[in-house]
């Protein structure tokens, strides 16, 4: 009786404590919403109504924030983390940036912490810095890429690196690292910046570049929103063209598609842009090309057959002016597809606009949109995979694991790592050449069990992933998602000693991107 007696106490005090907690927890809550308003801010904060920044493109999780931040300036979001840092680790409050939402698991979400709306941040003004042959504009880190595309052409300019989809913001990208058919050329995004302007986990504005706080620059560059937002960058521009040769070529064995692009990424001359695409079982895809492509010759396209296959498209791009002597570029062209061993009945050209090419996502996402087909659940996984493994991974990916069906675009081009700086936070494979490897699916909500669901790719996912851990191939994950530290840490590997340092230097606490589930606010593990 008497150890019933004292086991009834304890779960009265335990009880006891657990209310305790909870009604402190509920007044801190409380206390922080009682003096959110009563900050000096030019913006102003919503405490309702706020579902939209618990979405994101992925469409798989939906965490309620506290309240949303809508800065005006700079020193708006610079007060809001100061005055979370101020409440110390016990508020339990964290603070996310958000850009244009088109994270795919939940990284921009703060749950019930404070998410900080990048887009309403319009300072500064884009200030753009002319030479004879470059540029520099400085923008504020809510813009959208679009944006800086469309006004950087009026001085006949444009940034030097993109992302497939262009209407993200400048901040969002960078914090990450910014991959397209341009990379090979000029590197990813990160490597394109001049400065930074950042506010850090302790509510201070730093600028940084590589002469001036590099640890910090080169720390957020890549480094998945943790160590600081970043409120304005200086992105280097060069002369851009008017118009873009578009080109698609068919290859139906992976080891030759592979072998040319990375032909074309070493040679000292070649594309202005070099992309790839698996295309799985696509019955009819010259006939879908025709209504944008042109074939080069009519009689030999009409005769390709693509049902059942397995097909590989290189996707290339020769950017010019319409003042250029086309014949010429037109032979360059023809030059430097003579040396390729795609199918020779499938090549296919077409003439846009350089900024109708760059925007070409935006163009089929108003078509997706208009089917209800774009905010669905999209459980991407993207990897980064070393040049001598990637025939491997291609054999048991797309030879078994994909080889029956894909729900969206598959994207596979090789990137040179002399484009990357091995000081950013981006963790990329050791090997001179390795690929970007993007499965871009998209499930049907409303299916439940078959191989559009949500639970089947994220199945497929799985196997693939397994598959390269098993393999020992050493892929990265591009845009990674992890649950549990341990995963960070092999992730990170050798660079994970230097990311701590980082994360306990700009911010100690843990205020900052808690939706990447690195590290949890107020125990960090070092």
């Amino acid at each position: 009786m008497r150890s019933l007696s004292f086991f009834i106490r304890s779960v009265s005090f335990t009880i006891m404590l657990l209310s305790f907690l909870a009604i402190q927890l509920n007044l801190c809550f409380s206390n922080t919403q009682f003096s959110l308003p009563d900050l000096q801010i030019n913006g102003h904060f919503t405490f309702t109504n706020n579902e939209f920044a618990a979405k994101d493109y992925g469409n798989q999780y939906q965490f309620l924030p506290f309240a949303v931040l809508h800065p005006e300036s700079v020193s708006d979001i610079s007060a809001t983390v100061s005055h979370v840092w101020d409440l110390g680790p016990g508020s339990g409050l964290t603070v996310a940036a958000r850009g244009h939402g088109h994270s795919i698991q939940g990284q921009a979400q703060a749950h019930r912490g404070i998410v900080v709306n990048m887009e309403s941040l319009k300072k500064p003004k884009m200030e753009f810095e002319f030479g004879f042959d470059f540029g520099y504009v400085d923008v504020s880190g809510g813009e959208l890429w679009i944006n800086i595309l469309k006004e950087s052409l009026k001085f006949g300019f444009a940034p030097k690196s993109w992302t497939d989809y262009l209407h993200l913001t400048v901040g969002g990208t960078l914090s990450n690292a910014g991959i397209s058919g341009q990379a090979f050329w000029h590197g990813p995004q990160i490597s394109n910046v001049r400065q930074l302007e950042v506010v850090t986990g302790k509510g201070e504005v730093v600028t940084c570049s590589e002469e001036q706080n590099a640890d910090l620059f080169n720390g957020v560059l890549g480094g998945l929103g943790q160590f600081g937002i970043i409120t304005r960058a200086r992105i280097l521009l060069e002369p851009a063209a008017e118009m873009v040769i578009w080109i698609r070529v068919l290859y139906s064995d992976f080891s030759t598609f592979t072998r040319d692009q990375e032909r074309l990424i070493s040679a000292k001359k070649s594309f202005d842009y070099i992309e790839g695409l698996v295309i799985i079982n696509r019955t009819g895809l010259l006939n879908n090309w025709r209504s944008s492509f042109n074939p080069k010759d009519d009689d030999e396209a009409s005769q390709f057959k693509s049902e059942g296959k397995t097909l590989f498209c290189l996707e290339l791009a020769k950017y010019f002016n319409p003042s250029d002597n086309t014949g010429e570029i037109y032979e360059e062209i023809e030059s430097m597809l003579s040396e390729l061993r795609y199918i020779p009945s499938t090549v296919f050209m077409t003439e846009v606009t350089y900024i109708e090419f760059l925007d070409r996502v935006h163009t089929a996402e108003i078509k997706l949109q208009a089917k209800g087909l774009w905010d669905v659940p999209h459980p991407w996984l993207n990897l980064l995979v070393p040049s001598s493994k990637i025939q491997r991974f291609g054999d048991e990916v797309f030879g078994k694991i994909l080889a029956d069906t894909s729900n969206g675009p598959v994207l596979v081009y090789p990137v040179n790592k002399s484009k990357w700086s091995n000081r950013s936070s981006a963790v990329i494979p050791d090997e001179d050449i390795f690929y970007l490897v993007a499965f871009l699916s998209q499930a049907n909500p409303l299916s439940t069990k078959g191989k559009d669901s949500l639970q089947h790719l994220l199945s497929q996912n799985k196997k693939i992933l397994d598959f390269c851990k098993e393999a020992h191939l050493g892929v990265k994950q591009y845009l990674p998602h992890f649950l549990t530290q341990d995963e960070w840490r092999a992730h990170f590997g050798q660079t994970w000693k230097t990311f701590q340092r980082r994360k306990m230097a700009y911010d100690p606490l843990a205020i900052l991107a808690p939706g990447q589930r690195i590290f949890q606010k107020g125990i960090l593990d070092l």
